[in-house]
């Protein structure tokens, strides 16, 4: 089959795959450089679009850019070649260029990850409550074996443990909406008006009353307009993503199998969210580690309504041919 570098067409479907990544905040932290010659493309970290306030580390900006190469590895595989893929190949001099992928010959893939592949689109950040069914076991096995494909962990907590990390997360919550500065960084990333990045007002979900889940509201200034009040589950089905360690190249790892796991999710007909607040509270200090490794993300998994994708910036504006 052709190199999925060798045209215009098959760059773009590759690109638009990989952006359509989730992203802290929907900021599409990330921009694409495509070396024809070498046949090469470079995925690069937009630290334009950090967030200093919840993220001075860059540990929510790398793994969302995790995300955007775990789609980009497949797209690349569904060609019939196998990705590449060289992490911080210049992290001396570069340390924004986060992967260099090549793309080798390779048989076509298997009807799973042709199927994973074939959720991207499809995949939605569903900030709206979720039913009473629980996820069965063997969707929650297979989401567990999807993180450790990627070299990760992802534990899925009983009650009490997931009793333990929604008061911390409600902690954490409260201590960020006190904060001039958070509100000040969430409100550049909420526009109302329709652009192509940030989380626009019909993706907040309904405002909670605060008496189950405490979900991000992010609009916590705004007048409650047209938006529902609604209560979430006291008792929400969580996953909690861990990596052995706690830095830029455990964070791009922890990107891919978060997006590994939140397709396969979407594969099984499950909805997801993030509770990020308790990690966006720490600031610049490193998480605790867990007995399994350091906490990257907290995942909400349950069966919500459908919900409408989120913008996203154009092809010619994320990709550069050199």
């Amino acid at each position: 089959m052709p190199h999925p570098y060798a045209t215009h067409v098959g760059v773009r479907r590759l690109v638009t795959a990989a952006i359509a990544a989730p992203s802290v905040h929907n900021t599409q932290p990330w921009f694409f450089r495509l070396d024809e010659d070498a046949a090469v493309m470079e995925l690069h970290a937009d630290t334009g679009r950090g967030l200093p306030v919840i993220d001075p580390r860059g540990r929510a900006l790398h793994i969302s850019c995790g995300a955007a190469l775990f789609n980009l590895r497949l797209a690349i595989r569904v060609t019939g070649h196998r990705p590449l893929i060289e992490p911080f190949p210049d992290a001396a001099r570069r340390p924004d260029l986060l992967a260099a992928v090549r793309a080798a010959d390779a048989p076509m893939p298997s009807p799973s990850l042709a199927e994973l592949y074939a959720t991207i689109p499809h995949r939605r950040t569903n900030r709206r409550p979720f039913g009473k069914r629980r996820v069965p076991q063997v969707v929650r096995d297979e989401l567990a074996a999807a993180a450790r494909e990627e070299g990760a962990v992802l534990n899925l907590p009983g009650p009490q443990t997931t009793a333990y990390l929604l008061g911390l997360i409600a902690a954490a919550d409260a201590k960020l909406v006190a904060d001039p500065a958070y509100l000040a960084e969430l409100a550049r990333w909420t526009p109302d008006r329709t652009r192509g990045d940030g989380v626009p007002w019909y993706s907040f979900g309904p405002r909670p009353t605060g008496r189950g889940l405490p979900l991000r509201d992010f609009g916590p200034e705004g007048p409650a307009g047209g938006r529902d009040v609604d209560d979430f589950a006291a008792r929400p089905q969580l996953g909690v993503l861990l990596t052995r360690g706690d830095g830029p190249q455990d964070w791009l790892r922890a990107g891919q199998a978060l997006q590994r796991v939140l397709l396969t999710a979407a594969r099984r007909g499950v909805s997801s969210s993030l509770l990020s607040q308790l990690l966006d509270a720490r600031g610049s200090g490193p998480a605790e580690p867990q007995p399994h490794g350091h906490i990257q993300a907290i995942i909400r998994f349950g069966y919500g309504p459908l919900v409408p994708g989120t913008p996203r910036r154009p092809f010619p504006e994320v990709l550069e041919r050199v």
